[in-house]
């Protein structure tokens, strides 16, 4: 392991020092501070749509100027209720007494009904009088909106992280063979620790970035405000992000080494990682998919199958809520595949990566001896 650790620090000191990671780095935070605030900066007044059953319009306008109100008065309060889960109302005000919601009602609205009822009754009686109440009609979806925005920002932060460390150990790979330092660095460790040495290095600088990202997310959306809206478990969803990305990483690299080492020049990398390139899309695309269907049958399946799960379930985690079962089993059979694809990865690798000059086929490297 001793060996494995030197190559893997000649990596990440060889990389860092560059200026295009630091300006990357750079610019990536700048980026997603961006993000974080353009919520705040592109704000527009807010619009409400609220409907009556045998009760006055509240004079919200005066409270909120900046936002618009339109009115709707419904016959019974089952009208009203069919008009808020169909949305064509935000909320239903009945009786003057309690407000009928689909889930929990957005807060500013919440706040600004509350105080304006209260207000105008105790105008009108001088007394004490009790809060609206609030009924939720249908399911609590206060946070989906949250889940669903975390969740496509997670697929491309996932997407392009993974790509592009791969490409850097193919492109690591290559430029080793093509140029024999490989020959020079395997006279004092071995195939498998150069290799492990690589994908531990290069995966430290993906970390640095995923973790970059997720700090300056965080950080930015408690100082814009907009961290309010998250939902609650997001340490859970930080730590199964970090945990897939490793999985996901370790399980693309690996391939991605494997096949670098049958050619010998950079122009042919392309060439060769182009099935590995084809699963990572088809990968991205599935997590896509499952951001606008986090519990239906083909996101649940794709969030168990390897590779697919690398991606797809720390996107069901964030758009919905995953039992623990699928969760663990997700992980087992990821670790597995790593596991074997880490196996097979060494192998071809270990004897392909000596062999210079034309591109070595893939069915001569597993029949060798």
């Amino acid at each position: 392991m001793n060996s494995v650790m030197l190559v893997a620090r000649r990596e990440i000191t060889t990389h860092i020092r560059t200026k295009a990671f630091v300006i990357g780095l750079l610019i990536t935070a700048v980026l997603v501070g961006a993000v974080a605030f353009a919520p705040k900066v592109l704000d527009r007044p807010d619009s409400y749509k609220i409907g009556t059953v045998n009760s006055q319009q509240l004079p919200l306008k005066a409270a909120l100027p900046e936002a618009e109100f339109e009115w709707r008065t419904f016959p019974d309060e089952a009208a009203a209720k069919k008009a808020v889960l169909d949305g064509d109302v935000d909320v239903a005000l009945v009786n003057n007494a309690k407000v009928l919601t689909d889930g929990e009602i957005e807060s500013e609205l919440g706040v600004l009904l509350q105080s304006t009822n209260r207000e105008l009754k105790l105008g009108a009686a001088g007394v004490s009088i009790p809060p609206l109440q609030m009924v939720s009609v249908g399911a609590d979806t206060r946070y989906q909106a949250a889940r669903t925005g975390i969740a496509v920002v997670l697929v491309l932060v996932l997407f392009m992280l993974i790509i592009g460390q791969v490409m850097m150990v193919a492109m690591g790979v290559v430029e080793e063979k093509g140029s024999r330092i490989v020959e020079i660095l395997l006279t004092s460790v071995r195939p498998w620790q150069l290799l492990a040495g690589k994908i531990i290095g290069l995966g430290a600088l993906g970390l640095i970035n995923l973790v970059t990202i997720l700090v300056v997310g965080v950080s930015a959306s408690l100082v814009s405000g907009i961290a309010v809206d998250f939902p609650p478990g997001l340490p859970g969803i930080v730590a199964g992000v970090l945990l897939w990305f490793v999985l996901g990483y370790a399980f693309f690299a690996t391939l991605a080494a494997a096949l670098s080492s049958l050619v010998s020049r950079q122009e042919e990398v392309s060439n060769v990682m182009s099935p590995l390139t084809m699963l990572i899309m088809v990968t991205y695309f599935g997590a896509f998919y499952a951001t606008t269907d986090p519990t239906g049958t083909l996101a649940r399946v794709a969030s168990l199958v390897p590779p697919f799960s690398s991606m797809v379930m720390p996107v069901r985690m964030a758009a919905a809520d995953v039992p623990l079962w699928e969760i663990g089993l997700s992980t087992v059979l990821m670790v597995l595949a790593v596991a074997g694809v880490l196996s097979f990865g060494a192998k071809v690798y270990e004897r392909a990566v000596l062999r210079t000059g034309a591109r070595v086929k893939l069915g001569d490297v597993l029949r060798a001896k």
